[in-house]
């Protein structure tokens, strides 16, 4: 007889079954036709709807086509055209080093190790797995957005609270094979159901095994936790 499952393997193997089915086809949401307009549409979705990120890029992916472009971009101009999207000031920047970076160090070409994707500007390890995963068809992590951190932990599958915390936790019993569609999984059902102020329990198809729901959580369901 094998050992028995570990329990929070045995609940994330349910919870991804139930949410598959309620969600079957669960995918990125960013629009983007390359590895590099995926890059700037993940810098830019910090923070920010997608459905933001997508409205904005529409132009900018027509103004600015290479990692080139944006290296030689007047900041200030930059900051005009993402305009609408959070901390465009800052993000402008990150957008122009960034071009520069994948100018100079990278051949004109968005790299494919985290680590070269994490030394690029506003890069985290989240944005870095977006861009691994959907990009280069490199799956090594798990991708935490607030989604996934809430979610996570009202359903008791982590107590940690860091988003780099969380994705080790996570990668410790949920199955690999499910690492990628995990993230859109989590998001789509955060935005439907399980959201960050009033999540609507009552028609969770996971209210019978979330210890939330049952209100004996140390997760606060009246607010979300921030990214």
């Amino acid at each position: 007889m094998g050992e028995p499952l570990d329990p929070r393997r045995e609940q994330a193997i349910e919870v991804i079954d139930r949410l598959e089915t309620e969600y079957p086809d669960s995918t990125i949401s960013l629009n983007f036709d390359s590895r590099l307009q995926l890059l700037i549409a993940v810098v830019l979705s910090a923070q920010c709807t997608d459905e933001r990120v997508n409205e904005v890029t529409a132009d900018l992916f027509q103004k600015y086509e290479t990692a080139a472009d944006f290296a030689a971009a007047d900041e200030e101009q930059l900051a005009e055209d993402i305009y609408g999207i959070t901390f465009h000031n800052s993000k402008a920047g990150y957008l122009k080093s960034i071009g520069e970076d994948i100018v100079e160090k990278h051949d004109g070409e968005v790299p494919d190790t985290m680590g070269d994707l994490t030394d690029l500007s506003g890069v985290g390890r989240k944005t870095a797995n977006v861009v691994l995963q959907h990009a280069h068809d490199v799956v090594e992590g798990i991708v935490v957005d607030t989604h996934v951190q809430r979610i996570s932990r009202r359903l008791g599958l982590t107590e940690e609270e860091r988003p780099e915390a969380i994705e080790q936790d996570l990668l410790e019993f949920v199955p690999e094979n499910y690492w990628q569609q995990f993230t859109h999984l989590f998001i789509d059902h955060g935005r439907a159901v399980c959201t960050a102020r009033n999540p609507d329990c009552s028609d969770c198809v996971l209210a019978d095994i979330c210890p939330s729901e049952k209100g004996d959580s140390a997760v606060d369901l009246a607010s979300g936790e921030a990214w």
